[in-house]
């Protein structure tokens, strides 16, 4: 978690210092993509992750994203010129886009589905700290000590971060032998990129209907296709499409993707809303999503706590999204001239219902695959979250700004004609365009007469109506989703029922087609030798019983195995162990089968 927070942390802290940044360095022309560098390739390197981890092992790629990540900072502190910065912030993707899927993945192999919950939400915790401390801390350091020092403030919590994982983080791991999916990556990433480029530079650098943006998203759209194909004939596909095609799975991944594309718009487009409309200068505009913020850091932890309790995850899921609706139903209604608190309500309604449902999905797509699929899948939720919050910038950008000159000039015509010609003749006949450019400038707001700054404000806030408003069919559309998600039993072992795993260290036994889970962890964990040797000392001085099955571990050689083995002790000896079935998919337990 230290170092999720490390690189969670790298991505708020930065926001507030970005003018200086570019004041200092040039390219004021790019400035997006000092961002969008780091996000280009932390949404490559994600699913490339999530597979080589599950082949290889995690211990040695997250510790080599972590100092990738220490690297691309040091990069990033010594920069002399815009764009070195963002091939740093590039460098610095790498290691978040191994950091990010990683570090939820090592929780998936060392803690079991029915205690993972309150894990999930201390991730999701820590993410809605960073949200809030970033900025913060952010504006403080620049201001007291240079921007440079963002990326340097990193490296201790980073390094301790390194040594400490080397030391203690030892997971068991099965090397393995495969072709590798060369042809899968070599397509899939640039397909990426461009599609992502396409959507990031759409309705601001370049026009939806430019050629260029056709083009890129043609071209994209043909190695896409092209990586399609090639998964369903790979050997060991980079990303399984069965996986995907898994009714849990799928409705899991397409849920969390409208979440964050609707998330984002909160996220972004509040602080505008806040600058624009209410007049919040731009030092406190950070600080304007603490309510959703805080509120979010509450539930998550709440409802990872209820999740482990009562081993039940879709109410709370379903709950959080009624109330994420219902959030965003309120900042639609928000509109100029509303008090403070309108806004302050929206955002604690929106934070509740992140908290209840973000981190959930991680949780539902873990408890449904099995332990050799876990990378792949934990990295597959992360990568579309990815994806929706590019798509979530993107779209709701557009949405803005094709709606602001329109509402702006529509709010000019309320004016009286005299007040409107002589603002007409101040801004030089430069008409509504430099209107439209001085919304979220105090300074030439304040130069012009109150009747003015008034209707430019109340475009604005119409304009962000339009904003919010398309956000919300993404948030019913999750929540539609989410009613279809199938509500598994919880786990209460780490390994699924399956045959020998790459990542754990216990190995699976099968009887009839049916896979038993070991009830003794550690006699099983050695050789079958070991596993013999216990199951006789279990049973010596006892006659056999009808419920005894002649049972073959993965290594081929019969095997004793009692059918103690079809439950799991968690503190009461009458609770069932609930397991996935043999495909991964997550089907019925064996109580109900």
């Amino acid at each position: 978690m230290l170092g999720m927070f490390v690189a969670s942390l790298s991505q708020t802290i930065v926001g507030p210092a970005m003018p200086r940044i570019v004041a200092e360095l040039g390219g004021m022309d790019h400035y997006s993509w000092i961002a969008t560098a780091a996000m280009l390739v932390s949404a490559v390197a994600v699913p490339i992750v999530g597979k080589l981890s599950d082949i290889f092992g995690r211990r040695w790629f997250y510790l080599g994203g972590l100092a990738v990540f220490m690297v691309g900072s040091i990069l990033a502190g010594l920069s002399t010129n815009f764009w070195f910065l963002v091939f740093a912030r590039a460098v610095q993707g790498l290691g978040m886009g191994t950091l990010m899927p990683l570090s939820q993945t090592i929780i998936g192999d060392i803690i079991p589905p029915r205690q993972r919950g309150k894990y999930q939400g201390i991730m999701g915790a820590v993410f809605g700290v960073t949200s809030v401390a970033g900025p913060l801390i952010g504006g403080v350091i620049t201001d007291s000590f240079g921007w440079r020092w963002l990326f340097y403030l990193t490296l201790p919590l980073g390094i301790i971060a390194f040594f400490v994982i080397f030391k203690f983080l030892h997971l068991g791991h099965t090397p393995r032998k495969v072709k590798l999916d060369w042809l899968g990556m070599l397509t899939l990433a640039p397909g990426l990129v461009i599609g992502l480029l396409a959507t990031s530079w759409g309705g601001t650098s370049y026009a939806w209907s430019s050629p260029t943006i056709i083009i890129m998203y043609v071209v994209a759209a043909v190695l896409l296709t092209a990586f399609v194909f090639i998964e369903l004939r790979a050997e060991e596909p980079l990303l399984p499409i069965g996986l995907l095609g898994r009714p849990i799975i799928g409705l899991s991944i397409l849920a969390a993707f409208a979440i964050s594309v609707a998330m984002f718009g909160a996220i972004i487009y509040i602080p505008v809303y806040a600058q624009g409309v209410m007049g919040v200068n731009a030092t406190n505009s950070g600080a304007i999503l603490i309510p959703l913020s805080l509120a979010m850091i509450v539930l998550s932890i709440i409802s990872g706590l209820l999740i482990s309790r009562f081993g039940r995850y879709k109410e709370i899921m379903l709950t959080g999204l009624v109330v994420l609706v219902v959030g965003y139903w309120l900042l639609t209604r928000v509109s100029y001239g509303d008090s403070q608190w309108h806004l302050t309500l929206a955002m604690v309604v929106i934070g509740i219902g992140l908290g209840l449902a973000m981190q959930v999905y991680t949780l539902v797509v873990q408890n449904a695959v099995k332990q050799t699929e876990l990378g792949i899948a934990t990295a597959a939720v992360q990568f579309f979250r990815n994806v929706g919050s590019t798509v979530g910038i993107a779209v709701l950008g557009t949405v803005m700004s094709s709606h602001m000159a329109d509402d702006i000039a529509a709010q000019m015509k309320t004016l009286d004609p005299k007040t409107l010609a002589g603002v007409q003749q101040q801004m030089q006949g430069s008409g509504s365009a430099s209107l439209e450019s001085s919304v979220l400038d105090p300074a030439a707001l304040s130069k012009l007469p109150a009747p003015v700054a008034d209707a430019i404000r109340a475009g604005m806030g119409d304009a962000m109506h339009s904003v919010f408003l398309t956000a919300l069919p993404f948030v019913i559309a999750a929540l539609v989703l989410s009613l279809f998600i199938k509500q598994l039993p919880l786990r209460s072992t780490i390994q699924a029922r399956e045959a020998a795993t790459t990542t754990g260290s216990i190995p699976a036994f099968v009887d009839d087609g049916h896979y038993i889970e070991p009830t003794d962890a550690e006699a099983l964990a050695g050789t079958t030798e070991q596993a013999r040797a216990a199951d006789a000392e279990s049973t010596e001085g006892t006659a056999p019983r009808a419920g005894r099955h002649r049972g073959t571990p993965v290594d081929g050689t019969a095997e004793e195995a009692t059918d103690a083995g079809r439950s799991h002790r968690t503190g009461d000896e009458h609770t069932p162990s609930h397991r996935a079935d043999v495909s991964g998919d997550g089907g019925e337990d064996s109580s109900q089968r």
